[in-house]
């Protein structure tokens, strides 16, 4: 059974069950409240009746009198004698089954009301029944007994009763009607939810449910977009990931095969009879080479990988970061030199910072290399700048520059600008990829500005250490 089915069933059944028990409920007290009123009437109408019957002379109009006020009250009414024996009845009709005479304890407690009447409902269920002591009468009679069908008081209950049921048949079609249509209401969202959420699960990331609703459906909607459009960002963020994985295992193959490919050729070399000495060693110095260039391509893997799974990667102590620069110009110096380049330093004085002294060190060397390996004239420069509560540390050259579309990439692992100029550098194509890493790792990141033809500015900050 569908929900809308349950829901219009659900509100039907109670609803019908709260009409009927109202209705019923409504009949039962108007009934009891007009027979109560009934009684009372009743009880007035006897002691009136009393009054009246109790002053009539006792002559030859006493019957006629007395059948005369049973036809004006419309009651049945009966006379007794001081000894209780009944001596005059109207109708006769409705006397047929009662007993001529008042019994003793009747008689008992007609004198202790003194006047009052008494309503007796054992005698007969289906009537009303008072008995009242007419006290010092005019005439022979001393008690009167009148009674009346209690159907009469019922009459009005009965024209109630049919307008209750009518409105009753109304309400129950109406509550039909407005329960199926809630149902409706109340189903419809419930289904474009369901819709909405099997689009989604079949991949329609694109799907929006529209809910103009302020209730607890319009909430749902707006999670259900909510969690598309996450799924959708998600779903964007895996493809583009999937698509750096699978360039990224690419290029290692590439990366491996090249120096394998040389190292395989040299071994064949090696092998040649009457190779010349010269020739041995150079070939032993390009194999050498080319294993060196795959264990630092391993090296710089691990450290990535490291980056990525590890949580300890980095080991926090305070240190001067202008000593691991020092020993950093100190090392490509001579390097520089060779070059022909200039290697400056710039506003070197001590910084005490609270990072990894090692990967610190891993991230200058990077940096100062790639500049140094780049740069074919001019000079380098490595400076230390604070701004604020960070001090900034950067590598700037006088290369060939950076084309502005390959600024966003720069830092992808593998990635390089002029692939045949930089593999011949002996570069893995990882290091500033590394750097990234690192530098993430210590909540900072590395920054570039470079234009072509003028040269690089590499760039980032960290935290000064402030000893409190």
């Amino acid at each position: 059974m569908k929900i809308r089915s349950k829901l219009a069933w659900t509100y039907i059944i109670l609803l019908i069950i709260g009409i009927i028990t109202i209705s019923a409920y409504s009949i039962l007290t108007i009934r009891s409240f007009l027979l109560d009123e009934g009684v009372e009437q009743f009880e007035r109408d006897a002691l009136s009746l009393a009054l009246a019957a109790g002053s009539f002379k006792d002559n030859a109009l006493f019957d006629d009198k007395i059948q005369r006020q049973a036809r004006l009250s419309k009651y049945e009414m009966a006379v007794y004698d001081r000894g209780g024996v009944r001596f005059l009845t109207f109708p006769d009709s409705a006397f047929e089954d009662v007993e001529p005479y008042l019994n003793e304890d009747l008689l008992t407690e007609l004198e202790r009301e003194d006047g009052d009447p008494i309503v007796r409902s054992d005698e007969n269920p289906e009537k009303l029944i008072a008995y009242v002591d007419l006290g010092q009468s005019d005439n022979a009679a001393q008690y009167l007994r009148i009674s009346q069908d209690k159907r009469q008081y019922y009459a009005a209950v009965a024209s109630i009763r049919h307008i209750i049921y009518a409105g009753m048949f109304f309400s129950i079609a109406a509550v039909i009607v407005v329960s199926i249509l809630f149902a409706r209401y109340m189903a419809a969202p419930i289904q474009r939810l369901n819709e909405a959420a099997l689009d989604i699960a079949k991949g329609n990331l694109d799907r929006k449910i529209d809910l103009n609703r302020n209730d607890e459906f319009g909430t749902l909607a707006d999670s259900l977009n909510h969690m598309a459009r996450t799924l959708r960002a998600d779903n964007e963020k895996l493809k583009m990931l999937n698509e750096k994985q699978s360039q990224f295992f690419a290029d290692i193959t590439h990366e491996v095969r090249n120096p394998l490919h040389t190292i395989s050729g040299a071994l064949e070399m090696l092998e040649l009879k009457n190779l010349q000495p010269e020739k041995k060693k150079q070939y032993m110095l390009t194999a050498q080479k080319q294993i060196k260039r795959v264990a630092r391509l391993f090296e710089d893997i691990k450290t990535l990988q490291r980056y990525d799974f590890d949580e300890n990667f980095i080991n926090r102590e305070v240190f001067d970061l202008k000593e691991i620069i020092d020993e950093a110009l100190m090392m490509y110096e001579p390097i520089a030199q060779e070059k022909g380049l200039q290697l400056k330093a710039a506003n070197l004085k001590s910084f005490m910072v609270n990072a990894d002294p090692n990967k610190m060190e891993q991230v200058v060397d990077n940096l100062i290399s790639n500049a140094i390996k780049y740069t074919q004239e001019g000079e380098v420069e490595v400076g230390l700048k604070q701004m604020d509560e960070r001090v900034e540390v950067y590598v700037k050259d006088t290369g060939p520059g950076i084309g502005e579309e390959h600024l966003d990439r720069l830092f992808d692992r593998f990635y390089r600008t002029d692939k045949a100029r930089s593999r011949d550098k002996g570069g893995t194509g990882l290091g500033l990829s590394v750097v990234k890493g690192i530098l993430n790792a210590h909540q900072s990141d590395i920054k570039v500005e470079s234009e072509e033809g003028v040269g690089s500015r590499f760039y980032f900050r960290i935290p000064i250490y402030e000893n409190s």
